[in-house]
């Protein structure tokens, strides 16, 4: 048999997944979130749902303890379109708890488990959160102790700080006991027993797909957060054609240790396999050496990474040590990724269906995805392709659940084809808008309905999107986001900085990392270290610049009217790191 008969069969395949997917949804029924796992789950409740360190459900297990837990937050008067904080690692109670909200018509605000105190606190207020889940500790994070600094009074749902805050429910690991006079996830649970299931089924039948299930924050242009707003019927259209894209076949098993705070995990992940009947088996956290005995100890068909998390299993010195034979898939997304690491990923898994995806928060996620039978080479040089027509899509874009023009980032005239400006974008999965930000919601979106990106790019003569810049300031540190104004307005807080300019710097690791360029105070010692420590007791690691330069205020390159052309400052920055090496 020749390459190319193979090649054939293998398309083939691939497609035949496909279509037994489209097969489940002849047509497209609006549901919410909670719904769709519910239909899913009546199919295989014997199925394996969710495995984790902690233990395993099935379909019909993971549905009883939604039902549970949502009659507990009922019971706790948690009322349709109530705004529920969610400070949660990877664990069971995260999933039960989404969904759970789901169907009750309650809305999650997933948090980075990462943030600081003033920086949970800002996030707490601004999304107007009036209910919190939230673990005691992560790591080395006391969130408990992060409460009682930034809300003060919480424990008893009266602090000046936060004064939407009605309650916060708390869970334990590690099983410590609650404090004294706080709900904690099982009593509330428990609670919820009193509640008639009938009341229930009632609440969750109200729920209207096109209702909010989640405010996503991401960083903006402006450098404060911005919570995107999604509804149920935004991430099953984008997860449906997610599960199309990648050729998911009935009950893959899925391997991630992606927090679920991010769409990437939730949507790609957890979503996306609800779809095909499928196993999740999540980590809490990332280490290289067992997420590979992980795939073989549960038999992984696929793994979710980003490509620091790729590079590192490519490189560990055990690798040869673990069974990788159980793989199908890689999906490695979210960040810029080197040359290399497609080859490695099939010479070291010996997988070859690698697949990754373009879109942002305000999408959902995905928009474009380089697909299992995609070229190789589409991986590095290419974002993807728009995801395939299906009945998630909207008639009137193709069956797309979301379209791409090239705009003029000047005027906004779309160009002509194969012309190169700001990608825009529309469709079913695009979001409602930023959650209480009127004018960052109207900065976004043109008066014809399509979305800026801040994004530039082109598409090729093949129909794949490759992107050639940003037009936003927004770098992306591993496969967070980051906002350089939120830095610099910290810095120019510290008495020995004048000014400060936070542009992203390459790095064969994390993609991009901070650099901060300093203008001293008058008589002021530059310190360096000094500048990073303050910032890292104040943000989030991933915000933390790596690098801290001193510049003279006459040596920044500025514009006629006065303001920093920070293209040429990165230019600067990169002609001193060529000199220094």
């Amino acid at each position: 048999m020749t390459n190319m008969d193979e090649q054939h069969r293998r398309l083939r395949r691939i497609e035949a997944r496909r279509e037994a997917i489209r097969r489940t949804q002849p047509v497209w029924e609006e549901r919410t979130t909670a719904a769709n796992l519910r239909q899913v789950a009546a199919r295989h409740p014997e199925r394996p749902f969710l495995i984790t360190d902690a233990g395993s459900w099935t379909y019909g297990e993971m549905q009883a303890w939604i039902a549970r837990l949502g009659r507990g937050f009922m019971a706790a008067g948690v009322g349709r379109g109530d705004h529920v904080a969610l400070l949660m690692a990877n664990h069971a109670e995260l999933v039960a708890v989404r969904f759970a909200l789901s169907a009750i018509g309650a809305v999650s605000v997933p948090i980075n488990t990462g943030l600081k105190s003033e920086e949970l606190g800002y996030l707490l207020k601004q999304s107007d959160s009036k209910f919190l889940v939230v673990m005691d500790r992560f790591r080395d994070r006391d969130f408990l102790a992060m409460l009682d600094e930034t809300a003060p009074g919480w424990e008893d749902g009266a602090s000046a700080a936060l004064p939407e805050l009605k309650a916060v429910l708390t869970y334990s690991p590690e099983g410590h006991a609650p404090r004294i006079g706080v709900t904690s996830l099982a009593m509330l649970a428990d609670r919820g027993e009193a509640l008639p299931l009938m009341q229930f089924e009632q609440r969750m039948a109200s729920v209207d797909p096109h209702d909010l299930v989640d405010i996503v924050y991401t960083s903006g242009t402006t450098g404060l957060p911005k919570g995107v707003m999604l509804t149920h019927d935004n991430v099953l259209r984008c997860s449906f054609t997610a599960c199309l894209a990648r050729a998911i076949e009935d009950g893959r098993r899925m391997l991630f240790s992606l927090p679920l705070y991010h769409n990437y995990a939730y949507v790609e992940g957890m979503l996306a396999l609800i779809w095909a009947g499928g196993t999740m088996i999540m980590q809490d956290r990332f280490d290289p050496e067992q997420t590979m005995a992980a795939i073989e100890t549960w038999r992984a068909n696929e793994v979710l990474l980003v490509p620091t998390m790729t590079i590192a299993m490519i490189e560990h010195p055990r690798r040869d040590a673990y069974d990788f034979s159980s793989l199908t898939a890689v999906m490695s997304a979210a960040a810029a990724a080197p040359a290399a690491l497609a080859a490695g990923i099939c010479r070291i898994f010996g997988v070859d269906e690698i697949t990754t995806a373009y879109g942002q928060t305000e999408c959902s996620s995905s928009a474009a995805y380089k697909r299992p039978e995609d070229p190789i080479a589409a991986l590095v040089t290419t974002v993807g392709r728009l995801k395939p027509r299906s009945v998630a899509g909207a008639p009137e874009l193709d069956g797309r659940v979301a379209a791409y023009r090239i705009a003029d980032p000047e005027t906004g005239e779309i160009m002509p084809e194969g012309g190169e400006g700001e990608l825009i974008v529309r469709g079913p999965e695009v979001m409602r808008g930023y959650y209480n930000k009127p004018e960052e919601t109207a900065a976004v979106f043109r008066d014809d309905g399509w979305m800026r990106t801040g994004d530039l790019g082109r598409f090729t003569a093949d129909g794949f999107i490759a992107l050639t810049g940003r037009s936003k300031e927004l770098y992306k540190c591993g496969a967070e986001l980051v906002a350089p104004k939120e830095v610099e307005d910290l810095l120019t807080r510290h008495d020995a900085v004048s000014q400060a300019y936070v542009i992203g710097v390459p790095d064969p690791r994390m993609g991009e990392v901070g650099c901060a360029i300093i203008v001293p105070a008058p008589d002021a010692v530059f310190d360096e270290t000094a500048l990073r420590d303050y910032c890292r007791e104040r943000l989030a690691r991933y915000k933390v610049p790596q690098y801290v330069l001193a510049m003279r205020a006459e040596d920044l390159p500025m514009t006629a009217t006065g303001k920093v052309q920070k293209f040429r400052l990165a230019s600067l920055v990169q002609e001193r790191f060529e000199k220094a090496i």
